[in-house]
């Protein structure tokens, strides 16, 4: 049979690209280039390069045999003692103890209304924790104990659980006997043929110790009085991860979520690990919180994608002019700096992005990510690989051979000798996933390839300054007539840009083009 390819008619030119052809996977703005090539269908289960490793299962019977001796033992000594009750004993009735149930969530801090969009596709398809399998098998959050790596590695099979004696029965055991463990199976998103969807999927952790914005015309104040935002927008959800958020309730909850909406697939040690380390923000709301309140003066703020509009557009002094300069993975500056501007405020990117970003943009002047010693570091972790990432430049460490093409490097070589961790915020998964369920809510996610969909980097980071600045401008995002203009502001050849399946650039567009007409944020367009 001939091998049907999904992209030979799909609307928008959408292809799916290889990170050998080109070397980069990911979007780093509105209309960039997101490079990434799967074979659909059959070969889906290429695309897992973050999953984990199962924990292994029992391998022969060997083993089996070495379990049941002790249990042997004490059937024997059961069968050949016959033990009277002292007379003590008489009387007392077998206690039974009621377990606690376990409640899914941090209920306390996520109590969040519902988008009136979302509901209704939760109507649709809402799927409760927890769900069976067919045959009945439970499949459910593996919780792991405290000092193990996964609460499976102690559950055994074929046990059946005892059953519950009379209330009445006295009884002596010689020797007591463990009690069985039910095994609980882990959720994988191979499991699901499209996203799955949970009656808590837009419930997210909140945060109020930020002080108020005193701009009268902020985004937020704005977006208040906006019927299509009033409900969307949440002003004062938590923006950035740190060891407080971790809790092994919290990965019950968000291993519902495929990354980088949540930890689904990943491995628990890890994800404890990396994030443990992370020291605390003082403030979610770090821009308003070092504003010096007596002054109401508004926050401005200039997100610069990499888009192909920006090429000869004369914005560098205009895009210097604000309060703070957001860039984003492959930000070329050097020669383009009458387009682009200089300053860089923060710096938005995945372990993917800024890696690549530096093989291939290296010899077009983008040597290393901006280093200045004021300069915040925004990292969105999208997958097991940024974990990996992360937790080598907490430890200062060589990344593993083969990551990334890569071996005998350490993260920690790429930001100035000064780096500390307090200049680093890691975007919290509630907050990735509000972006995508709010505002980026792809029918790509209704595919059979829907673990390939999410925002561009770019979008990611847009919306990030919409949640911390006061009034926003975005400069080479998508726009209407982005035909007429290259990938890439910095390409030295034109290359058009390709609409690939694991982002929606016409979505992307459509939102960006709603946000300046609504006048929420000032969209760069050119006739």
């Amino acid at each position: 049979f001939r091998k049907w390819n999904i992209f030979q008619h799909a609307p928008e030119t959408q292809q799916v690209d290889t990170q050998k052809q080109q070397g980069l996977n990911y979007s780093d703005k509105g209309n960039s280039r997101n490079i990434l090539k799967v074979t659909l269908g059959g070969h889906i289960t290429r695309l897992k390069q973050d999953a984990v490793e199962k924990t292994p299962r029992w391998k022969g019977k060997e083993e089996q045999k070495e379990t049941m001796k002790p249990v042997t033992r004490v059937q024997e000594a059961r069968e050949n003692m016959a033990m009277k009750p002292s007379p003590q004993l008489e009387g007392i009735k077998q206690k039974t103890v009621k377990s606690t149930p376990i409640v899914q969530g941090n209920e306390g801090k996520t109590t969040v209304r519902p988008a009136p969009r979302v509901e209704e596709a939760k109507e649709k398809t809402t799927v409760k924790p927890l769900p069976r399998k067919e045959g009945g098998e439970e499949k459910a959050a593996e919780k792991p104990s405290s000092g193990v790596k996964g609460g499976h590695e102690n559950t055994s099979k074929g046990q059946g659980k005892p059953k519950d004696p009379p209330v009445s029965m006295k009884t002596v055991r010689p020797v007591p006997q463990a009690t069985a463990v039910t095994p609980k199976t882990k959720l994988s998103s191979a499991n699901f043929t499209s996203e799955p969807h949970w009656d808590f999927e837009d419930e997210y952790l909140l945060d109020n110790s930020s002080p108020p914005s005193t701009c009268s015309e902020s985004v937020r104040a704005r977006a208040a009085k906006s019927d299509w935002l009033r409900d969307l927008f949440l002003p004062n959800i938590t923006l950035f991860i740190d060891k407080r958020y971790f809790s092994d309730s919290e990965w019950n909850r968000l291993e519902h979520f495929t990354p980088p909406y949540g930890f689904m697939d990943l491995n628990y040690s890890l994800v404890k690990e990396v994030i443990s380390l992370l020291p605390p923000n003082p403030h979610q709301q770090l821009l308003l919180a070092s504003r010096d309140s007596s002054t109401p003066t508004c926050i401005s703020c200039a997100v610069v994608g990499n888009g192909g509009i920006l090429n000869n557009s004369g914005m560098g002094h205009e895009i210097d002019s604000h309060d703070y300069v957001f860039r984003v993975s492959g930000a070329v500056i050097k020669g383009y700096e009458k387009d682009v501007g200089t300053r860089t405020s923060f710096y938005g990117f995945t372990a993917f992005s800024l890696v690549s970003s530096l093989q291939i943009l290296g010899r077009r002047g983008f040597s290393n990510i901006p280093r200045e010693k004021h300069v915040r570091y925004i990292h969105f972790l999208e997958g097991a690989r940024d974990y990996e990432w992360l937790k080598a430049l907490l430890f200062n460490e060589n990344i593993r051979k083969g990551f990334l093409n890569l071996s005998g490097q350490k993260p920690r070589d790429k930001f100035d000798k000064d780096f500390t961790m307090d200049r680093y915020l890691v975007v919290h998964p509630d907050f990735l996933r509000y972006m995508k369920n709010r505002f980026l809510k792809s029918k790509n996610l209704e595919k059979h390839y829907w673990r390939l969909y999410r925002p561009t980097t770019g979008a990611f980071l847009l919306l990030t300054a919409l949640h911390l600045c006061d009034r926003v401008s975005a400069y080479g995002y998508i726009t209407e007539g982005y035909e007429k203009y290259s990938d890439h502001y910095y390409d030295k050849e034109r290359k058009r840009l390709v609409f690939y399946i694991n982002h929606d650039f016409s979505l992307e567009k459509q939102v960006w083009k709603r946000l300046h007409d609504e006048n929420i944020m000032k969209l760069y367009q050119r006739s």
